[in-house]
């Protein structure tokens, strides 16, 4: 664990990793903008005030404005995990191979590419399954509320178990049968999700979080390439 992150952070600054980061990190920004515009046509003449009083409180142009800022701030911090680590697996595979020709030239010639549809369905799978997890643990967040700090750990340990899963995922879908890679990823489980829970942790931090889904693509890829051994041929 200790190797691969400083070679990751080297491969942040090569010219192809950074165009992919820019174009995914567009494609982000876009979804979220998508959500506040819907949010904003959706809360629009809508009145919450007959739902609990029968009173009217209509809301304007403006108090739909402010509403959907809210839900668009709190999906950010809520689905900006799922949202971003689904963007990228989409572009997994030229991340994963722009690693490996760099370190693994071998490993590179022998691969498999996932390509557009691999991607994609790669991509829809992880965010599936952070949404799920989340909603899931959303009970246990609003009750550790109290404790000032409990939601933030939860959220943590719960999106860092998920998304250790789906950086391995990326990388070993391009080599090696089904079995050999179930196998991998049972063994390495552990550094897996040790992987996820340092990656949704940099989520919670203002800019970094930008770079972060794109430093655990690298970082799996340079875990499963380590040593020769822990390659599933």
């Amino acid at each position: 664990m200790l190797r691969v992150l400083p070679l990751s952070l080297i491969d942040l600054t090569q010219p192809r990793i950074l165009a992919i980061l820019f174009r995914s990190l567009f494609v982000t920004l876009l979804i979220f903008l998508g959500l506040g515009i819907g949010a904003v046509w959706a809360l629009d003449g809508a009145d919450p005030c007959l739902w609990w009083s029968g009173q009217s409180c209509e809301f304007g142009l403006s108090a739909s404005g402010l509403g959907a800022l809210v839900i668009t701030v709190l999906g950010i911090w809520l689905l900006f995990p799922a949202v971003a680590l689904g963007v990228i697996a989409a572009y997994s595979d030229r991340i994963v191979a722009t690693v490996e020709a760099l370190h693994y030239p071998d490993a590179a010639a022998a691969a498999r590419p996932a390509g557009v549809g691999g991607g994609l369905v790669l991509g829809l799978r992880s965010a599936g399954r952070l949404l799920v997890y989340n909603l899931i643990a959303l009970p246990f967040y609003l009750l550790l509320l109290v404790t000032g700090v409990g939601t933030i750990v939860l959220f943590v340990l719960v999106n860092g178990v998920a998304i250790g899963r789906d950086f391995g995922e990326m990388v070993a879908a391009r080599h090696g049968d089904g079995p050999l890679r179930r196998e991998w990823l049972r063994a390495t489980r552990g550094e897996r999700a040790a992987i996820g829970i340092i990656i949704t942790s940099l989520f919670l931090v203002p800019i970094v979080n930008l770079i972060a889904p794109l430093l655990g693509a690298t970082m799996a890829t340079h875990l499963f390439h380590r040593d020769a051994s822990a390659t599933p041929r």
